[in-house]
């Protein structure tokens, strides 16, 4: 059974690619979205940060899953890595279009910064403006230079009501706090001290279901996407925590 979101959280991973340890964990008939869908109640879809995907590509993923399911696409790296964030009106205009194919199941925008990218005011204002005018729901944010967790940043998170997200592992200690406005606190949980490799286990993700109620009694919808996939443990990670939280 699919979590029902009932209590503002939303626990999923990164994709929804199904190893066959864990196929017994998704039953049913369908495609893997499918089966995905019916058991967990987010997903965050990756591959739009290095290739655009069609309108009609997003309509036929809204249409495998159940109504109230989500999910959060990545915005492309063209604008973010490439472009770094400068004259990117055209790279926005097209994404949105093609995301509006999602329709009512479109969640979060999640907009990964480099590493090497450093905080410019006029710029960052000028991107986030374009975006929040284009994109109707939630946007959350994952900065990776330190200026961009220094106070005087917090003016254009409100401004933009961008949530900042929290990431593990954390670059910089503030980076493991969630951070910025908007209706949403965001988690990508990548697995560590491996990067994508290692599980995390009941113990450590107690001491994040703490701080994501914490989120949701500010009054946030949390959104908790598992990226420690390479060796599956996404999936076991994903269905400890919604136990911690409550859902199942």
């Amino acid at each position: 059974m699919q979590a029902i979101n009932a209590r503002g959280f939303r626990v999923g991973t990164a994709g929804w690619g199904l190893p066959s340890v864990h196929a017994c964990d998704f039953p049913g008939e369908g495609t893997h979205l499918a089966r995905y869908a019916r058991r967990l109640g987010c997903v965050e879809i990756n591959s739009s940060f290095y290739r655009p995907h069609q309108r009609r590509t997003y309509a036929r993923w809204a249409d495998s899953v159940p109504d109230g399911f989500r999910f959060a696409v990545k915005f492309p790296r063209q604008a973010t890595h490439q472009a770094r964030l400068r004259d990117t009106d055209a790279i926005v205009d097209a994404f949105a279009g093609q995301v509006e194919g999602l329709g009512d199941r479109l969640g979060p925008v999640l907009v990964q910064l480099p590493p090497s990218l450093a905080f410019d005011a006029d710029v960052a204002d000028a991107f986030f403006a374009t975006l929040r005018a284009r994109v109707p729901g939630p946007v959350v944010c994952e900065p990776r230079h330190a200026t961009w967790f220094d106070a005087g940043v917090d003016a254009l998170w409100a401004r933009h009501r961008i949530g900042r997200v929290v990431a593990d592992p954390a670059r910089i200690p503030a980076a493991a706090q969630p951070g910025g406005a908007g209706e949403v606190a965001y988690w990508r949980l990548h697995g560590s001290p491996k990067i994508y490799y290692d599980a995390y286990g009941p113990e450590r993700l107690q001491a994040w279901a703490t701080a994501m109620r914490e989120a949701r009694r500010e009054g946030r919808e949390v959104w908790v996407i598992l990226d420690n996939t390479a060796l599956g443990h996404a999936y076991p990670d994903a269905f400890e925590l919604e136990r911690l939280l409550g859902l199942r």
